[in-house]
């Protein structure tokens, strides 16, 4: 149920950075509960190419940046994922991603934060890039820097859930 302010939003914050293996992981377990509208991976950026320094443009062989599959589709991880955000349908979710944490980080601990933490409407960024008809359910998820779109997930064949990587 949708109200003037949009819908809720939780962050799920561990102690650690997480390896593609690690989110991979936690992710399996969090697209299983429903109600989740868009995730967000957010973290330190893995270049494919040295940006700066004396071997700017050499390729960047980092082991962190790998493919990982979740709930039927390939992502390609661009960053070393350090939050999740998720955008959810009521807050009764959270209680529900927050039992999977403490269930999930055994060896480190994690908190979930709730609160705003993506864009819900469209920016002037937004409309310069994407014009007046751009996907709402894309807003706050892409770096209008970015040249690559972002990967979409299909958890389900009646939700679908977009990922900024």
């Amino acid at each position: 149920m949708q109200n003037t302010t949009g819908y809720p939003q939780c962050r799920i914050v561990p102690m650690r950075m997480l390896s593609p293996d690690t989110t991979k992981r936690l992710l399996e377990k969090v697209v299983t509960v429903p109600g989740i509208r868009r995730i967000l991976l957010n973290g330190q950026n893995l270049p494919l190419t040295i940006p700066y320094g004396p071997a700017r443009g050499a390729k960047n062989p980092h082991s962190m940046r790998k493919t990982i599959k979740v709930a039927d589709s390939d992502i390609d991880l661009h960053v070393q994922v350090g939050t999740i955000t998720l955008e959810i349908e009521d807050r009764s979710v959270t209680e529900k991603i927050r039992a999977i944490c403490n269930e999930f980080f055994v060896d480190f601990s994690c908190y979930v934060q709730e609160g705003r933490f993506m864009k819900s409407e469209p920016s002037l960024v937004d409309y310069a890039k994407y014009g007046p008809r751009a996907d709402k359910a894309m807003i706050g998820l892409v770096d209008p820097k970015r040249k690559e779109r972002p990967s979409v997930i299909r958890f389900s064949k009646d939700q679908v859930c977009g990922w900024e990587i």
